[in-house]
């Protein structure tokens, strides 16, 4: 697990680094601006929230929209499961307004030291990103309004710990919407063996009902799934990772559109009983 995270806050670090797009499945590191800009706008994020941020802190790397779906409200404590350059904080920071507040929470240093850069380029005095694991969160028992992650908590070896971790600091009656990658059924093990395929969000994937069993048991109720859309492998075969990705394992091309089929691109809400 230790060598998993590392190999993940590695390639996480040089995209922050670079402040360029992991192009929606694997890390790159070669996308451009535009780029992220087109992948977030295919995910849902409208043209105005894009301008409303900082361009740096929109690196492409989500797979769905959470701040669009968590119904935020004014003086609100929001808290952001892997936070990277900061994009769905400073969204959701305008929900809040002044009297609310949004802590993002990230354990690559390199993407904690961007998102701040970020947060100094506006009046953003609401928001606050703290280094730490999202299995580990730096954040009090019982102090958290609602909990937003997108496409992170895949990458997590831990995801029951993760769960679990987010429950202790939802307050009672706090609600969560997450955006994430899951499987429909198990991935092929040359893929599941694959560390680029892992930190590209794939091979860290597990199975929906596997997921959603997992944020049951840690006690969340009225677990729902809010959008499911395919999550399709083929249309980012071009990309230089994914393509080393596919060539490397010796993939066809009729062999990643099956893949392709088992992925899918999730959005659920639930909340933490009062």
């Amino acid at each position: 697990m230790g060598d998993v995270r590392d190999v993940v806050r590695d390639k996480y670090g040089a995209i922050a680094k670079s402040k360029s797009s992991c192009c929606g499945v694997a890390n790159s590191c070669c996308g451009s601006a535009s780029q992220a800009g087109s992948i977030t706008a295919a995910i849902g994020y409208s043209k105005n929230e894009l301008e409303s941020v900082p361009d740096d802190a929109n690196l492409g790397l989500g797979c769905g929209n959470p701040t669009a779906l968590a119904s935020l409200k004014e003086g609100e404590v929001v808290l952001d499961l892997g936070s990277g350059g900061g994009l769905d904080c400073f969204l959701a920071a305008q929900k809040v307004g002044k009297t609310g507040k949004v802590i993002g929470v990230d354990m690559t240093p390199e993407m904690i030291k961007l998102a701040r850069q970020n947060a100094a380029k506006g009046d953003d005095t609401n928001v606050e990103f703290r280094l730490g694991e999202i299995e580990n969160l730096p954040v009090a028992d019982n102090s958290i309004d609602v909990i937003i992650s997108n496409c992170v908590i895949n990458l997590s070896p831990e995801k029951a710990r993760v769960f679990e971790e987010a429950y202790r600091v939802l307050k009672p009656d706090g609600r969560f919407m997450i955006s994430d990658i899951v499987l429909l059924k198990p991935l092929p093990q040359s893929i599941k063996e694959s560390i680029d395929a892992y930190v590209g969000c794939v091979a860290g994937a597990i199975l929906k009902d596997d997921y959603l069993d997992s944020l049951r048991a840690a006690g969340f109720a009225d677990v729902n799934v809010v959008d499911e859309k395919p999550f399709k492998v083929v249309s980012f075969a071009s990309d230089p990772m994914v393509k080393a990705i596919i060539d490397g394992l010796g993939l066809t091309l009729e062999e990643v559109r099956g893949i392709s089929e088992s992925i899918v691109s999730m959005e659920l809400e639930g909340r933490k009983s009062s």
